[in-house]
């Protein structure tokens, strides 16, 4: 057995180097993200590297628990500390008697592409995903596509924190060459885009830069590279094509340029964004709207799943009801949204944030910022007479916030959000307005998502990866009328002192 890991210890100690620091809250709800902290920063650190190492032995212990084959794909990304962070975590899950496959420098659809390239069930990819520099965390899955859900993260957590971590004998070490050029390879298989396009790929600096061009390239594209080189700073902005800054300068390249289309990815390259040629963005939930509609006549009869952040727009699309295609809504977060469009055999999955499941025949069913970058230019190959932004225009009206993230912490974000869900409920049931309008419908299957009248909607939800929360609004009426509703989210979010202010504003 292992020794339980401290939640609190002093940087630059003696403690500090000789003993485990985890904090509790670093297990969420379907993967695992703490602040590791870098040279500079004056954050206390929430996670060190014995702390990695017991999360490493206690994966292990999981693994056996779980009755599957004791190997494992591990990879990380690009920032100072991830080498490092792996390879504690790897000392640990070899003591648990594991076998790892350490594939190097990796996207994490690299390393779920690796389970099936190595016939390998289980995945421990190191990365904080889109989170900013400081953060690091590990994704993890035992059952090839699916990553871990609630029930396994909080019998991981209760392993780890109780000291439960069992050392077995029969761990080992193997590293894997030529996984990223297989994979790379594998995206553009079968893929020849006829169609001349311009595209433009950025990366802000992160381990995309590393794959995306290249992969591109070999789909039949003209790429105009921007922030592909590797700098783990992120010297212009942090790779989230969910943050403003981002896409601003996305569009800015677009317009520069003439390109047909700007993608965007994350810091782990599982997620996808998108710039038409007029230099608008167009946020992932209405992309998926537009690959559902690409989609529908090919495969009729598909359902797709969408997370509550999305558009309203799915349920009623004529394209989708004239080829007999559903949606189904579910809580938003990629495991969750990864194992629903398994468990319902869905053509596809879809995320406001960015992240897209493609599933049997168009792709495996993980999330991979560079499958749903195919699809985009397939979509547009297979419309020659159209450009990205007519394919745009083709929607029905509807106008969106971005994501929007005040601060909460991870202590009480989720008691707070209980609170905020009963005061809509109660909202809903003595028939109160929100911007003049009466709340038709409240779902509560993920935070709160109240309904009006008209089918403008909003959205406030626990963020699943940082200590915030999550307000996204729709309207089907005009821009001025999602602020009014989000000013008046955001006077009833005032009236909580747990909530603090906004990372970005209408």
């Amino acid at each position: 057995m292992s020794q339980k890991p401290f939640a609190e210890l002093a940087p630059n100690s003696w403690e500090f180097e000789n003993e485990a620091l985890i904090k509790p809250t670093g297990f969420r709800e379907y993967d695992a993200r703490w602040w590791f902290g870098h040279p500079g920063s004056d954050k206390p650190s929430e996670l060190n590297l014995y702390g990695v190492q017991a999360l490493g032995l206690g994966l292990g212990t999981l693994i056996h628990e779980l009755g599957v084959e004791p190997k494992i794909v591990v990879g990380h990304d690009f920032r100072s500390y991830s080498l490092s962070v792996k390879q504690a975590l790897e000392v640990g899950l070899m003591a648990s008697g594991i076998e790892v496959h350490d594939i190097g420098l990796a996207l994490s659809p690299t390393a779920y592409f690796a389970q099936f390239d190595l016939d390998i069930p289980c995945v421990a990819m190191v990365t904080a995903s889109h989170n900013s520099n400081g953060w690091t965390g590990v994704k993890m899955g035992a059952a090839r596509p699916l990553t871990f859900g609630p029930d396994e993260m909080s019998r991981l957590k209760e392993i780890v924190l109780g000291g439960k971590g069992q050392h077995r004998e029969g761990g080992g070490y193997v590293r894997e060459q030529g996984v990223a050029e297989r994979f790379i390879a594998d995206v553009a298989e079968g893929v020849d885009i006829k169609r001349p396009l311009k595209v433009v790929a950025a990366c802000g600096n992160g381990t995309a830069g590393a794959f995306v061009p290249q992969a591109l390239r070999a789909m039949g594209v003209e790429v105009i590279e921007m922030d592909c080189d590797l700098d783990h700073t992120f010297p212009r902005y942090n790779p989230n094509p969910e943050d403003m800054q981002m896409l601003h300068a996305m569009r800015d390249a677009v317009l520069e340029h003439g390109a047909d289309v700007g993608l965007g990815f994350d810091g782990d390259g599982d997620r996808c964004g998108v710039i038409d040629n007029e230099g608008e963005e167009i946020f992932a939930d209405k992309i998926g709207l537009m690959l559902a509609r690409d989609l529908a006549p090919l495969y009729p009869g598909s359902t797709f799943v969408v997370d509550v952040k999305s558009t309203g727009l799915f349920a009623i699309d004529p394209v989708l009801e004239e080829h007999g295609c559903k949606t189904d809504y579910f809580k938003t977060g990629h495991s969750y949204i990864k194992r629903r469009s398994k468990e319902l055999g869905a053509l596809a999955g879809f995320e406001k944030s960015g992240h897209f499941f493609l599933q049997d025949p168009i792709g495996r069913g993980y999330d991979d910022g560079l499958v749903a970058a195919r699809a985009v230019l397939q979509m547009l190959d297979r419309n020659p007479d159209k450009t990205m932004a007519d394919l745009r225009r083709a929607l029905p009206v509807s106008f969106q916030s971005p994501t929007m993230s005040p601060a909460c912490a991870d202590e009480v974000k989720y008691g707070v959000i209980d609170r905020i869900v009963a005061e809509y409920q109660t909202k809903a049931d003595q028939g109160a307005t929100v911007a003049g309008r009466k709340i038709a419908a409240v779902n509560t299957v993920n935070g709160v998502r109240f309904s009006l009248e008209d089918g403008a909607w909003g959205l406030v939800r626990a963020s699943s990866n940082t200590p915030n929360l999550v307000v996204v609004v729709e309207s089907p009426n005009s821009s001025d009328d999602v602020k009014a509703i989000f000013d008046e989210i955001a006077l009833t979010l005032s009236g909580y002192e747990e909530v603090g202010e906004f990372d970005q504003k209408l």
